[in-house]
């Protein structure tokens, strides 16, 4: 069962509910990598136009829909402003060390 993250009226899976596939898809782009690095190292919640990405306004966007559909990040409205966050616990609790490997991985 899907829930919805009313913030932004977008469904999103559980954690009981992420699949692999889905996170490892969202993960295989360098630009969505670059983002969950981002949130990753801040280990909090970022501000959309906090992110230093060199691709569209509209690109950014797709980016963000793709991990938040994955179940990799959250995100949502303050006034005007988009925060997004990572969903580490759940992810983490699903797929044990999978995050923290991609990471590294990433950085090498």
């Amino acid at each position: 069962m899907m829930t919805r993250n009313l913030a932004i009226d977008e469904l999103v899976p559980t954690r009981e509910e992420l699949q692999l596939g889905d996170v490892l898809h969202a993960l295989s782009d360098p630009v969505r990598l670059q983002i969950v690095r981002t949130l990753a190292d801040a280990d909090a919640e970022v501000a959309c136009g906090q992110f230093p990405l060199a691709v569209t306004k509209a690109t950014v966007s797709h980016h963000f829909k793709v991990l938040r559909e994955a179940g990799v990040l959250f995100s949502r409205y303050e006034g005007t402003r988009r925060f997004h966050s990572l969903r580490r616990a759940d992810l983490d609790a699903r797929f044990p060390d999978l995050l923290d490997t991609v990471l590294r991985a990433s950085r090498s």
